[in-house]
């Protein structure tokens, strides 16, 4: 989508919707509105706690959320757009981060209650560069313990709902962020894959989510000092959940900048150079319950 449209499309929603509405805004709009000062980030932040406080009690895809810490984050993002700071893809844009990666000054559970007071040091490579790009993280999502079924249930922090129908699995191992996302509480949700993790939540939510090539986003889940399970190291990789391909893009470009931590990371450009000849690609018009969205042709 262009500028223009972006811009254009943005002061629509807050003419139809309002700065009540803004946890239905996509991610992509709230950040061209917090630069432009359509919009602060405070009032996005606060429209998503808003909807947290709603639904999460009852689908708990957020097992922690930290509300004041998000308010001081954006009340540090506007005052950076105030001053004509430069600004990031996500700048002031609300995010979850997903409890088996670390967060500083935050515990990594992995849903294991043996892990229930393993609190972070430093961020991890994925969680760095969602800051960096300027997005506010306002909670941690749920997983299944040790992040290794297709449902997301734990003795730790209990069961996610799917948001669509509680009969339904959310997914695993990504099902916190995909409910969370699904239901409004966020635009965009930190997952990570190695079977099907961020894929199978996506579906079963009905939202969107990828997989990225292992390389593509920098991730690091062993010890300060020590080496990853081979495991994590062949197949492990971290991707964003959100409504909209459009935010995808957004977000698979935030998570994938460079990080040392990480040695099979490689720094290639998103976007190259036109194919020489045309591709066929499949895209499903209908299946009954949602249809694709106009980003869809950024496939």
């Amino acid at each position: 989508m262009e500028k223009s449209s972006i811009q254009t499309h943005a002061s629509k929603v807050l003419h139809n919707k309002g700065k009540a509405e803004l946890w239905r805004w996509s991610a992509t709009d709230l950040a061209h509105g917090i630069r432009t000062r359509l919009i602060s980030s405070r009032e996005a932040v606060e429209s998503c706690l808003d909807r947290i406080e709603e639904v999460n009690p009852v689908l708990n895809a957020l097992v922690e959320v930290h509300a004041e810490e998000a308010l001081a984050a954006a009340d540090q993002a506007d005052l950076a757009v105030k001053k004509g700071l430069p600004l990031g893809p996500l700048h002031g844009v609300p995010v979850s981060t997903k409890i088996n990666v670390d967060q500083a000054g935050h515990v990594t559970t992995d849903g294991v209650v043996a892990f229930k007071d393993n609190i972070a040091e430093k961020d991890s490579p994925p969680v760095a560069n969602l800051r960096k790009a300027g997005a506010v993280i306002v909670g941690r999502s749920n997983t299944p313990a040790f992040s290794f079924r297709w449902f997301t249930n734990n003795d730790l922090h209990g069961r996610t709902l799917n948001p669509w129908d509680k009969s339904r699995t959310p997914g695993g191992s990504s099902g916190g962020a995909a409910s969370a996302v699904a239901s409004g509480m966020m635009p965009i949700g930190h997952g990570n894959d190695i079977g099907g993790s961020v894929r199978h939540p996506a579906y079963a939510c009905g939202i969107t989510g990828i997989r990225p090539t292992m390389g593509r986003v920098p991730g690091w889940a062993g010890p300060p000092s020590g080496d990853q399970a081979p495991s994590t190291q062949l197949m492990a990789t971290d991707g964003p959940l959100a409504r909209n391909v459009a935010d995808l893009r957004l977000a698979l470009t935030s998570m994938s900048e460079f990080d040392p931590r990480d040695p099979l990371h490689t720094s290639v450009p998103l976007l190259g150079e036109p194919l020489q000849k045309p591709i066929r690609v499949g895209l499903l018009r209908d299946v009954g319950i949602s249809t694709p969205s106009s980003a869809s042709i950024w496939l």
